[in-house]
This record gives C-alpha cells, structure tokens and sequence, in this order.
C-alpha cells in the first residue's frame, strides 16, 4: 500500500524535467514500482553481483534488473560493507560489471560513526 502511495505521489506530481527521480526499492517489488511509475521516473535495484551468471543463489545481476526494467542500481550500502564485510574492490567490481551491462550506478560512499569522529572522513571518502 505504502509503495503504490508514494508510486502515486510522484507520478502525480510536477516534476522538474532537469531532476532526474530514481526509486530504489527491495527486488522483490521493483516490476511492481516499474509498472507504476511512468518511464521518466528511474527504478534501481538495492543491490547486484559481480558476475553476470552462475551459481549465485539469491543474488541478482544486472541483466536481471534490466528484465525487469531497472535501470539504476545502488551498490555500496553502509550496512552491506558492515554486515556483509563488502570491501571497495567488491563494490568496485560490482559497479563496473553493472556500468558495462547498461545500468546506471549510484555508488553509496561514505565513513562510519567512529571514522568520522575520528577525524578520517575525507580520506574514507577518497578512498
């Protein structure tokens, strides 16, 4: 209810046509979102591997997300480097298989509470 709400909202609504709108949402709703979004509004994906198949269960690869009609993805969560340990080298692999299999990358950056209290934020980002 809440998705097609905000679905509705947006499709609604009077867009700046120099703002590019993207939702991202959990895989499992994305063709839903896409069906209620017009095309001018991006859909990305949270997260994708890699690789583009193989055996990868429960992951999703960017052709995947482009059957569905996704065309952005966010890689690089806060919470899947610290939950999941996903290294830069992970996401940066991931972010370049995405890039060369068409999708657009919002790459998620960004330090910790203990790195920016100790005064590493730039270096993190840098990084």
């Amino acid at each position: 209810k809440t998705i097609a709400e905000i679905c509705k909202t947006l499709s609604d609504a009077s867009l700046d046509a120099n703002t590019e709108v993207v939702i991202g949402c959990p895989a499992i709703y994305l063709m839903y979102v896409r069906n209620l979004l017009p095309c001018s509004i991006g859909v990305a994906g949270q997260n994708a591997y890699k690789v583009a198949k193989g055996a990868f269960t429960g992951e999703i690869s960017p052709a995947m997300l482009k059957d569905i009609g996704a065309d952005w993805v966010i890689l690089g969560h806060s919470e899947r480097r610290a939950i999941f340990n996903e290294s830069d080298d992970l996401i940066a692999e991931k972010a370049e298989h995405a890039l060369a299999e068409g999708l657009k990358v919002i790459a998620c950056i960004g330090e910790t509470l203990e790195e920016r209290e100790s005064g590493k934020t730039n270096e993190v980002v840098a990084r």
